[in-house]
C-alpha cells in the first residue's frame, strides 16, 4: 500500500457552498482523495451539476438548505451521519458579500451578512462536534479571506465577518484541542471563480489591471484553495491547529 499522508479514504467530509466556486471546487477535490463528501448549498441543479464532476458519485450526498435556517441544520447532520457515518471533517466555503459605503450599510445587510458568513459556521460546528456526530480526527476549515486581515474599502460587513471566522478559529482550536479536534481557517485573496471571472470580464483592461495589481503571481485558482483544504483535513496536519493559512500569490506580503 503507497504511503499518502494527504489521503482522506473513507473520510466523511461536509462542505458548505458546495454548489458553486470554492466551496464546489473543494468538493470534488476531495472526492478524488477518497472522501464521501456531503454537500451543502442553496441551488439544487447546480449540486447536482457538482456532484456530476465528483469521483465515485454513488458516494455522495447534496442537500439543498439555506444556512440562515439553523433549525434544518441538526436534521441534514442526521441524516449524513446515517447515511454516511461519522464526520470527521467540515469545510465552511459558504458565504454571502455586500459591496456598500458604510453610510449605505443597513443592520439588515450586517445580519445577512453574518447570518450566514459566521452564525451558520457556529451552529454547524455546534452541531458536528457533539458525541452523537463526531468522528475519528476530526479537522474543521473555515475559509475566511484576506479582507479579514487587511480590510478592504466597501465591504465593512463582509470583512468583519471574514475576520470574526479568524479569530472564531483561535478561539475554537484552544477550546475544542482536549478533545482532539483540529480547527484551522484558510484566508484566500481574489481567487478565479466563474463569478469572478464574469465580474472581470466587464471591467476596461485598465480596471482589470489595478483588479489584479499586487497579486505578485497572479489571480488564484480554485484549486489552490481546495488543495491547502485537503491538506487541513488531512492526517498531515494532525499537530496543526488554530491557524490562519494566508493563499493570496503575496498580496499582504507588501
Amino acid at each position: 500500500m503507497n504511503f499518502n499522508p494527504f489521503s482522506l479514504k473513507d473520510k466523511v467530509i461536509v462542505i458548505t457552498g458546495a454548489s458553486s466556486g470554492i466551496g464546489q471546487q473543494c468538493a470534488i477535490d476531495c472526492s478524488k482523495m477518497g472522501a464521501k463528501v456531503a454537500l451543502l448549498g442553496r441551488d439544487c441543479d447546480r449540486l447536482k451539476m457538482t456532484i456530476s464532476q465528483m469521483k465515485n458519485r454513488e458516494k455522495h450526498l447534496m442537500f439543498s438548505v439555506d444556512l440562515a435556517d439553523v433549525k434544518c441544520l441538526k436534521d441534514v447532520i442526521s441524516t449524513v451521519v446515517s447515511s454516511l457515518g461519522k464526520v470527521n471533517g467540515f469545510i465552511h466555503a459558504a458565504g454571502i458579500e455586500k459591496t456598500l459605503p458604510l453610510k449605505l450599510t443597513k443592520q439588515q445587510d450586517m445580519k445577512e451578512v453574518f447570518d450566514v458568513n459566521v452564525i451558520s459556521a457556529v451552529e454547524l460546528l455546534k452541531i458536528l462536534t457533539s458525541r452523537k456526530f463526531k468522528g475519528d480526527g476530526q479537522k474543521h476549515v473555515l475559509i475566511a479571506s484576506i479582507t479579514g486581515v487587511i480590510g478592504r474599502a466597501g465591504l465593512t460587513a463582509y470583512s468583519a465577518s471574514k475576520g470574526a471566522l479568524i479569530s472564531l478559529t483561535r478561539s475554537l482550536a484552544l477550546e475544542l484541542a482536549p478533545r482532539s479536534i483540529n480547527v484551522n481557517c484558510v484566508s484566500p485573496g481574489t481567487i478565479l471563480t466563474p463569478m469572478m471571472e464574469s465580474f472581470l470580464s466587464k471591467l476596461s483592461d485598465d480596471e482589470r489591471i489595478k483588479r489584479s495589481q499586487g497579486f505578485h503571481l497572479g489571480l488564484g485558482k480554485t484549486t489552490d484553495v481546495s488543495n491547502a483544504c485537503i491538506f487541513l483535513l488531512s492526517d498531515a496536519a494532525n499537530w496543526m491547529t488554530g491557524q490562519n493559512i494566508i493563499i493570496d500569490g503575496g498580496y499582504t506580503s507588501g
